[in-house]
């Protein structure tokens, strides 16, 4: 699949978005929020701000932008309908959690019960919302890349990840979260990898799942190709859908997104975790800004190699 900017972006800001609330939610309800302004501040404007930037880049990729109230009419049957209900759907009590928590509550171990079903409803919301945009993707069958379990845990855990890498960097230059965020994105950072290798493992490994020969009705043993292509130049379809990227440089890019993604973020969490004053601040930025282009990187693999059953028609032999 051509791998459209529009889409990377959204995939990626939203889900930092959506995974800094809901680390946020569940902090408040363990009593680990801070209530200083200068953390929770920033934090709940940098939040809000990736959610509706994610938003707003992913309306850039309907045909027709001007019409998205449409697409969220169809909610019964489409998951991205689903996705633009349920994003809109949380900013009431996400809002309402952050009014909350930035002018009433002064203790973060007794926030109130208000407060604390606000945060349990935000949770759960950005956890919906994040899973509904992987179903975008993981319920297309035609694409085999995508039809998996493990697209759903990826985005989630990657979401969760990039949240905690970014508001342990805030709370590292305001000193609100003494290091208990950074502790929390270090483990979320590994999981979320973890469950990353297995995907690429797993698209690599796989067989093909249809043929040249099953596409066109004929004998699984069968040798089909194509004598010759539909027409004399390339169409929407094998621009949009028959985007191929060459084995080794997939790899490549794969180390890199281990490395920036991975590797440059545990590294600094731990230095950070061992240390104190700029240098923790230094790290945590560090793990932040690495992440992040790791996990643009991933997202960028992650559409580049998914190839749909149509190309099957213009020469491919499976997918």
């Amino acid at each position: 699949m051509h791998p459209a900017y529009s889409v990377i972006f959204f995939t990626v800001s939203s889900g930092t978005g959506y995974g800094m609330l809901f680390l946020m939610s569940v902090l408040a309800l363990i009593g680990r929020l801070s209530v200083d302004p200068w953390f929770t501040w920033p934090s709940f404007v940098i939040a809000f701000g990736l959610v509706t930037l994610g938003l707003l880049s992913s309306l850039l990729h309907l045909g027709h932008p001007e019409r998205f109230l449409k697409a969220l009419t169809q909610w019964r049957s489409s998951w991205l309908s689903r996705e633009g209900v349920l994003a809109i759907a949380t900013y009431g009590p996400s809002g309402l959690f952050a009014l909350g928590w930035l002018f009433f509550v002064t203790d973060a171990q007794n926030p109130g019960p208000i407060v604390g079903l606000l945060a349990v409803a935000t949770g759960l919301l950005c956890i919906a919302t994040v899973f509904s945009t992987s179903m975008i993707y993981a319920s297309l069958k035609p694409i085999p890349q995508w039809f998996r379990r493990d697209v759903s845990t990826g985005y989630l855990s990657l979401s969760f990840a990039s949240g905690a890498l970014l508001l342990g960097a805030i709370g590292a230059i305001t000193g609100a979260t003494a290091g208990f965020v950074s502790a929390v994105a270090l483990v979320g950072l590994i999981v979320a990898f973890v469950i990353k290798a297995r995907y690429w493992r797993g698209i690599r490994n796989a067989l093909p799942t249809v043929t040249a020969a099953s596409a066109t009705g004929m004998d699984q043993g069968a040798r089909v190709r194509s004598l010759d292509l539909p027409h004399t130049e390339p169409n929407y379809l094998q621009k949009e859908m028959g985007y191929h990227v060459a084995r080794k440089h997939g790899d490549k890019l794969r180390r890199v997104s281990y490395v920036a993604g991975l590797g440059v973020p545990v590294l600094a969490l731990i230095v950070g975790l061992g240390s104190g004053g700029g240098a923790a601040i230094v790290a945590a930025v560090i793990a932040a800004v690495s992440g992040h282009l790791g996990i643009v990187v991933e997202r960028w693999l992650f559409f580049a190699e998914a190839t749909h059953t149509v190309t099957l028609y213009y020469g491919a032999e499976s997918v």
